[in-house]
């Protein structure tokens, strides 16, 4: 009996090391993307990467929280407006340029340990990890 409850006193830590282990690797969906970015030539908006969440900020307006999907070279962000704020859409729409608020697809030109450029038709973004 005290060998039977040794083996499956061994084979419970084993399991609780192993879901520890899995529920501390946060961000694991966001794969290179994971991390803060901030926007070449500005001291004021970031865009942030963890699990299937992104985060846009500009310091100097508001925050959005979303959704992304990270397809191939493709880059998919649903954008939320917690109180549907006017100035949400706007932040997103004007000062950072993605449109539609709500359906947001980029394509990623160019991801590394440092640096994230993403393209749509002719516009530009390139971001620095921070």
């Amino acid at each position: 009996m005290a060998r039977f409850f040794k083996y499956f006193l061994f084979s419970l830590c084993a399991i609780h090391f192993s879901l520890l282990f899995s529920s501390c690797q946060e961000g694991r969906e966001a794969g290179d993307l994971l991390g803060q970015w901030r926007m070449d030539h500005t001291d004021s908006k970031y865009i942030s990467f963890s699990g299937s969440i992104v985060w846009v900020k500009d310091l100097k307006n508001c925050n959005v929280y979303g959704n992304f999907q990270h397809v191939g070279d493709s880059l998919f962000i649903q954008c939320y407006s917690e109180k549907a704020e006017k100035a949400d859409t706007i932040m997103i729409e004007e000062s950072f340029g993605f449109k539609p608020f709500n359906n947001i697809r980029v394509k990623i030109a160019a991801l590394d340990n440092d640096q994230l450029v993403i393209t749509k038709g002719s516009q530009t973004w390139s971001f620095h990890k921070y």
